[in-house]
């Protein structure tokens, strides 16, 4: 099989799209919240773990040239630097914003 190119962004909309059309509904309950997802954005193949990286290791053996990308469940974002503010996604989608450490 040829590898094909894509770009950061495409690989995010890719797996941003698998993440809602089918893997939100199985892996967003409270029991995952905060805890990442990792997509295999050819397969469709996931896991979920609480920092990823056992995650992406299981993957990553089932398919070695894998391409991941990770969400973290109920956030908008993975991780916020520099002081800046998550938000979590609620189900009805309002919006929760929790500061982050400095």
């Amino acid at each position: 099989m040829q590898a094909i190119l894509l770009s950061r962004e495409e690989v995010a909309q890719r797996a941003e799209k698998l993440y809602e059309s089918r893997i939100r509904q199985e892996v967003e309950v409270e029991e995952n919240i905060g805890k990442m997802v990792i997509i295999d954005i050819e397969t469709g193949d996931y896991k979920v773990d609480e920092n990823g990286l056992h995650a992406a290791d299981l993957l990553s053996e089932k398919h070695p040239h894998a391409r991941l990308f990770g969400i973290k469940i109920g956030y908008n974002v993975a991780a916020a630097f520099g002081g800046g503010v998550m938000e979590r996604v609620v189900r009805d989608f309002q919006r929760i914003k929790y500061p982050t450490k400095k």
